[in-house]
């Protein structure tokens, strides 16, 4: 057998007689034979390769949201003024005395640190979407991952003092490494995709935006473990030893960014890139050839960590392998429709308020008691149960199809550009919402607004 797939490649490194039709007979021979290859070790190896940045890449991202609370604990407005470290103080850890309430960042400061990330998203995914086109697959792929390693780094050493706001330089620093994880959604999606043979391609691209449901698992179990780890010094120290644990939190997440980089500073060049845009259909050859030979603090919102674990192992992380087992039965375009029409419902009867949820959920006997009137208890029940079936539909549906199809329907020369265009509508959607987050203010309105914007969006 691998003498037939090797004698099936040998012709292809022929000299060129006939330039125009015989090029195009050894680029079919080359794809097919592509498209023939069984799954072997290497493509393991490029879906872990491609899966670990998708796992730094969320990790990051999620991670900010349960770094932002301790943010605001530490550097956050308590009616009372922090008087910033003196130079000789510069040294030591920050600990104000007598020790302030904790507090809370302003919407201004949480907007610009959750919005930072989505913007960078928006423009890595243009402009390394359209430089792996012009400049190759291989050439680019590592420098992404450089960025959000040095922009992770740097975000977890940040100081603070007089003529330095930190939550504005980790809003900035934030954005640098947007660019980059923006930049890991074309590249990640087409080299798998270049890589993968048709009737694996939907799982293989499948499992690498797994990692991302993995990665915000690991974003909320890390911090749960800090927090549990500096219990007893949060309880004495306060404000100063949860300045330790937002620095951890985000500084883990250069780990397995640098695990990786090695492997993707050398994988090698996609063979439909170079048949297609290099015109070497000798060295795509020779390439997909040795593919197959390679084969062979409670006080610290303690309660919302916990929900996002809950998230992650009801919602997302089931909805990912749902996905990863039927994509190649079901086919993309029902589990699309089938996603956005569970979610244009979900979120419809979200966006209309959680204490309706909650009484219907009493009323169903879900939550047992003699009070009709829900309380706060029961609307928050309500609400994880909705959100996690959300986010389940979300990753069973459009949040996958839309990361696979346009690496499978555009053609090589504007595959990579394409796909960063359609991932960075994604992320103008996200910019969007941060937005009326910021401008609607107040919970409820805002959970009411944004799920009725999104709901709208769905339907069109």
């Amino acid at each position: 057998m691998e003498n037939d797939r090797h004698g099936e490649l040998e012709h292809l490194r022929g000299p060129i007689d006939d330039p125009a039709h015989e090029l195009d007979t050894r680029r079919a021979d080359a794809l097919a034979a592509i498209d023939r290859a069984p799954f072997s070790w290497f493509h393991v190896k490029v879906c872990l390769v491609a899966g670990s940045g998708f796992f730094t890449d969320a990790y990051d991202i999620f991670a900010i949201n349960l770094a932002s609370v301790m943010l605001g604990y530490v550097y956050g407005h308590t009616g009372t003024t922090r008087t910033a470290p003196t130079l000789e103080s510069q040294t030591q850890p920050y600990c104000p005395s007598p020790r302030p309430s904790p507090g809370q960042l302003s919407p201004g400061q949480e907007f610009g640190i959750k919005v930072a990330a989505p913007i960078g998203n928006l423009f890595g995914q243009l402009l390394f979407g359209w430089l792996a086109d012009i400049l190759g697959r291989k050439r680019m792929y590592g420098i992404e991952l450089m960025i959000i390693i040095t922009a992770t780094l740097v975000q977890a050493l940040v100081g603070s003092g007089q003529a330095v706001n930190i939550i504005g330089v980790i809003a900035f620093w934030r954005f640098v490494m947007g660019v980059g994880v923006g930049g890991d959604y074309p590249l990640s999606a087409v080299i798998t995709s270049e890589f993968a043979p048709t009737p694996l391609r939907g799982r293989l691209m499948t499992a690498v935006f797994t990692a991302q449901g993995w990665g915000n698992f690991a974003a909320s179990l890390v911090a749960l473990i800090v927090i549990a780890a500096y219990k007893d010094s949060i309880i004495s120290g306060g404000a100063c030893r949860v300045d330790y644990c937002w620095r951890i939190l985000i500084g883990l997440g250069c780990v397995p960014g640098v695990i990786a980089l090695y492997f993707r500073l050398t994988i090698p060049e996609t063979p439909r890139f170079t048949m297609d845009i290099d015109r070497d259909v000798q060295r795509a050859a020779t390439d997909i050839d040795n593919q197959q030979h390679i084969g062979h603090v409670q006080d610290i919102a303690q309660q919302s960590r916990r929900v996002s674990l809950v998230v992650s192992l009801a919602g997302l992380l089931p909805g990912y392998y749902a996905t990863f087992f039927l994509i190649d039965v079901w086919g993309r375009k029902p589990i699309q429709f089938m996603g956005f029409s569970a979610l244009t419902v979900l979120l419809a009867v979200i966006g209309t308020g959680s204490g309706c949820l909650s009484e219907m959920f009493w009323t169903a006997g879900i939550y047992p008691g003699s009070d009709p009137d829900p309380d706060q208890g029961s609307k928050t029940k309500a609400f994880v149960a909705l959100y996690c079936l959300a986010n389940f539909f979300a990753n069973f549906g459009p949040n996958v199809t839309t990361f696979i199809i346009p690496g499978e329907i555009f053609p090589t020369r504007y595959r990579s550009t394409a796909h960063g265009i359609a991932a960075a509508s994604g992320k103008l959607g996200a910019i969007v919402s941060q937005i009326i987050i910021f401008k609607v203010g107040g919970s409820d309105t805002i959970l009411d607004t944004k799920l009725s914007v999104d709901n709208k969006l769905r339907v069109v």
